[in-house]
């Protein structure tokens, strides 16, 4: 027997046929509009009796062939949806996010080319040189592109949301705006990955630049002669020859400056040196010298020798071939080891240490602006692509201007050099907590 009750499923089945055979095309459009609402939460109410709680599926895939992808993706049947929703933000941000990555560059090759197209000239730098060096460019002023690139794609991202009513229909579904711009700040933390292996690249990169505009000379890989090279530990090697092919060197002396008694200052003096590579541990011997460890204004103490084996000559003969580097070539690690060498001879090592610092506060600037533009974007959410470009600008000079300003604080002895290096982000991210509290979601 059916259940022809008004809350039965055939009850409910009769009750619309009954008022599809009326005619009435706008009651219809009620009835479908009650069957597609999520009757769930607190605040909603129940449907009226009669209509049945199953969604006409009719009605969602005619949403669907409309092309309305947000109201689907923000549809709160299952998660797969959401992550609909999250691949169209990833989308729209990648696109503002590599438009500006690849932007910015190109600008800057431009401006450098119209300044210094007379020097590559009368350096005969040829076409393909000339090409490569700018290849070889790219690392260094991605760089300091990304954090701006983010900031653009965020920004421009979440204001066309807020422009087109997509913000608001992501809202009306149940979708907060905190979790609407999850998406794009998972994509701003891998560009601070990326960011950090590009700070690394860019040394090795802006060398071999160098090289291809001839402002640094190729250096040969069978001999050198008459060379000084600072080694770690705060020696420093002064050879007359050295030898690839049979790694021996002539008329060593290494010095290691001290401060007194208990660190006291080291020079090791030899006529030769012979690199063995047979040995289990490998490594030179010194021939025919002396040791003298100078304690103090007429205090010295010298050893001499015929053979000698020391720790503190690591350098393979081609390590002792390459290019002295100077602070904005080496690496991170390479710069910390730098430093401290430094440091134990006594020399001052702020401003080293700010640029150290820097290495590592800039690329994680890029999750630190996306904090702040994102809540920002949506402060007029109806303002078109200037108010967008505006607040770009104008976020990229003062973050840029405080950078500049805590180098100079942070050398300057004020502050901490590794804590004035990361107060442009303390700031950005304190003021980025404050607006993300403060969205309406």
């Amino acid at each position: 027997m059916r259940d022809l009750r008004p809350g039965g499923r055939a009850g409910g089945a009769a009750f619309l046929q009954g008022r599809r055979g009326t005619g009435d095309r706008r009651q219809r459009r009620g009835l479908h509009r009650l069957l597609l609402r999520p009757h769930q939460g607190r605040g909603s109410r129940r449907p009226p009796r009669g209509i049945p709680l199953r969604r006409d599926v009719g009605a969602q895939r005619a949403v669907r062939d409309r092309g309305d992808r947000l109201a689907v993706a923000a549809a709160p049947a299952g998660r797969h949806p959401v992550n609909t929703l999250d691949r169209y933000l990833s989308r729209e941000w990648l696109k503002v996010f590599l438009l500006a990555t690849l932007g910015f560059p190109l600008l800057v090759f431009v401006i450098d080319y119209a300044d210094n197209s007379d020097k590559y000239l009368s350096r005969s730098v040829t076409t393909g040189h000339l090409f490569l060096s700018y290849i070889f460019y790219l690392p260094e002023t991605v760089t300091l592109v990304l954090p701006v690139a983010v900031l653009f794609a965020v920004v421009f991202t979440v204001g066309a949301l807020g422009r087109h009513s997509e913000l608001t229909a992501a809202k009306a579904s149940g979708t907060s705006f905190h979790r609407l711009v999850r998406p794009l700040l998972v994509a701003s933390f891998a560009a601070v990955v990326a960011d950090l292996g590009l700070t690394e690249l860019a040394p090795v990169t802006s060398s071999r630049r160098a090289e291809l505009l001839g402002e640094k000379q190729i250096r040969s890989t069978a001999s050198r002669y008459n060379f000084v090279y600072r080694a770690d530990g705060g020696w420093v090697y002064a050879i007359r020859s050295l030898e690839i092919v049979t790694r021996d060197m002539r008329d060593l002396i290494m010095e290691r400056e001290g401060t007194g008694p208990e660190y006291p200052t080291i020079v090791i003096a030899a006529q030769r040196a012979i690199y063995d590579t047979t040995r289990h541990s490998g490594g030179w011997t010194l021939n025919s010298g002396a040791v003298r460890y100078l304690l103090g204004p007429g205090r010295e103490t010298t050893f001499r020798f015929d053979t000698l084996r020391t720790r503190d000559l690591r350098e393979s003969p081609a390590d002792l071939l390459a290019e002295p580097k100077a602070p904005d070539e080496m690496r991170y690690a390479e710069l910390g080891r730098y430093i401290d060498a430094l440091a134990r001879s006594g020399s001052d090592t702020k401003k080293l240490r700010v640029e150290r610092a820097l290495k590592l506060s800039v690329p994680f600037a890029c999750i630190i602006i996306a904090l702040f533009g994102a809540p920002l974007a949506i402060s007029t959410p109806r303002s078109g692509p200037a108010w967008g470009v505006a607040v770009c600008l104008a976020t990229t000079f003062v973050d840029l201007l405080m950078f500049q300003l805590s180098k100079a604080v942070g050398a300057g002895g004020v502050l901490p050099p590794s804590f004035a290096a990361w107060v442009p982000n303390f700031i950005f991210g304190a003021a980025g907590v404050w607006l993300w509290r403060n969205a309406r979601t």
